[in-house]
């Protein structure tokens, strides 16, 4: 996984809950890289996991809760040094359905060796879209966040559907229906 998923989640963590929780976490981890991270490098996914579930039990919020509002923190982070791609962009559903074939192919020249999701689209129309979401890694509550931020990012709403696919979120179907008539 590579080091800006880190180095921002541990930034959201000092943000929310203060550097001493930063410190508990990374002390309660045991991490192979001591929780020292670079944006470009590359870490083990299970030090992402460690973290996640040791500041789960500390401020008592499930790790689903705490992926999503990561997700909702990241788009932030995206948006700032990314806003070149979004602005190829004139609408949500756009955006959302360009991940595989421009997003993802950018972010891969950015971040070389960048493990991500696959995002397979089964319907698309004017206003809904049906995508199933593929990671081994079961980040399904980040990528609803970040879908969620892209509407936000457009002035529109949506109503954001998951159905579980297999039960560790390593498949995952999305219904995004935008709604009429606001923003």
């Amino acid at each position: 996984m590579k080091g800006i998923v880190f180095t921002e989640f541990l930034e959201m963590v000092e943000e929310t809950f203060g550097l001493e929780t930063v410190d508990y976490i990374i002390y309660k981890s045991d991490l192979k890289s001591k929780g020292v991270y670079t944006s470009v490098g590359t870490y083990d996914f299970f030090e992402m996991l460690s973290l996640i579930s040791n500041l789960s039990e500390k401020v008592n919020i499930p790790v689903n809760d705490l992926i999503y509002a990561y997700g909702l923190y990241f788009f932030s982070v995206l948006h700032k040094n990314h806003s070149n791609i979004m602005d190829l962009y004139e609408t949500p559903f756009d955006m959302i359905s360009s991940i595989e074939n421009h997003i993802h192919i950018e972010v891969r020249k950015l971040y070389p060796g960048a493990e991500l999701p696959t995002f397979k689209i089964i319907k698309k129309d004017d206003d809904f879209i049906e995508l199933i979401y593929y990671s081994d890694r079961g980040l399904y509550m980040f990528a609803k966040a970040l879908m969620e931020k892209t509407f936000e990012h457009f002035n529109k709403q949506a109503n954001i559907e998951f159905e579980l696919l297999k039960d560790n979120g390593s498949e995952v179907r999305f219904l995004i229906t935008q709604k009429n008539g606001e923003s």
